[in-house]
């Protein structure tokens, strides 16, 4: 981590390593807040998701904090990019108030003895079966945050899509209070979504990566041109156009937009629409996707 000095409230951003200092800042302000959660290596995404909480709020914090709690023993933790200096200038660039950049042992101190918090419906499948203590950690470290900064909104972006209805179930029945932002999947030119594990898609691998975004695309013409009501062949189409790609395919099926279920029929009328999901592997990288098809757009 690299340290910085606690600065002044007259600057354009204060930076806080520690809940004390953050809770301090946030105590002075007056207004509606915005918090958005990352882990640092920010990109276009996040800066959608900063932009909207500027239409929606008055004041912007950010965390940066990779957060070891969510990975599992074989992942990328130790590698996960930490460009923390790039990060904070691309937060003052984007008109925030405040960041907190603590490290791990300011959120999870040692001896402490843990909690657990979940949403066990919903954390058990799709990401949940490749990554079996995923969103117990994310779950946790989102309530801490959440208590932390106390805010009025907390902005989401659709394209973790299983992560963002998993907090949304825990604000929900923890009725905490603070609304949940859904905020567009942002793609670059191509389709591909954007993501911090891009970066890691040089050579061949990149045109491989699209599999996933054209999987989704094929998904949609299906259901909206074709009317396809089975939702086996819509996943064996999807699986088919990944493996096509030399995709290493985990999971390509449509479910229930809102509580993750399997479909029996595809009827988006009657269950406002459908999200179609794919996982894999592209070489050493695992992406994710999805696409909602015929859903009502938000009001």
């Amino acid at each position: 981590m690299i340290r910085h000095q606690e600065v002044d409230c007259d600057t354009d951003m204060w930076i806080a390593e520690t809940i004390r200092e953050t809770r301090r800042r946030r105590k002075a302000m007056k207004g509606r807040i915005a918090l958005v959660a990352t882990m640092g290596a920010l990109h276009e995404g996040h800066q959608s998701l900063i932009d909207t909480a500027k239409r929606v709020a008055d004041h912007i914090l950010v965390s940066i904090f990779v957060n070891p709690s969510q990975f599992g023993p074989n992942e990328d933790y130790e590698k996960y990019p930490r460009p923390l200096e790039d990060d904070l200038e691309m937060c003052r660039r984007a008109g925030v108030e405040g960041v907190l950049c603590p490290d791990a042992d300011q959120i999870y101190p040692p001896g402490q003895i843990a909690s657990e918090v979940t949403v066990p419906e919903l954390a058990k499948v799709l990401e949940g079966e490749y990554r079996p203590h995923h969103f117990a950690g994310v779950c946790r470290v989102v309530l801490k945050l959440l208590n932390i900064f106390q805010p009025h909104l907390t902005c989401f972006g659709q394209k973790d899509f299983q992560q963002m209805r998993v907090v949304e179930s825990l604000v929900r029945d923890l009725n905490l209070p603070v609304e949940v932002v859904e905020c567009p999947t942002v793609r670059e030119p191509d389709g591909l979504a954007v993501s911090s594990r891009n970066k890691y898609l040089s050579g061949p691998l990149r045109p491989k990566a699209l599999g996933l975004y054209k999987a989704l695309v094929q998904a949609t013409m299906l259901i909206e041109q074709d009317a396809e009501t089975d939702p086996r062949v819509v996943e064996r189409s999807m699986a088919h156009v990944m493996q096509s790609h030399q995709v290493q395919v985990d999971y390509a099926v449509v479910r229930h937009p809102a509580i993750l279920a399997p479909l029996d029929c595809i009827e988006p009328r009657v269950t406002g629409g459908i999200v179609a999901l794919v996982a894999g592997r592209v070489g050493h990288v695992r992406l994710i996707d999805n696409m909602l098809i015929g859903c009502l757009p938000q009001k």
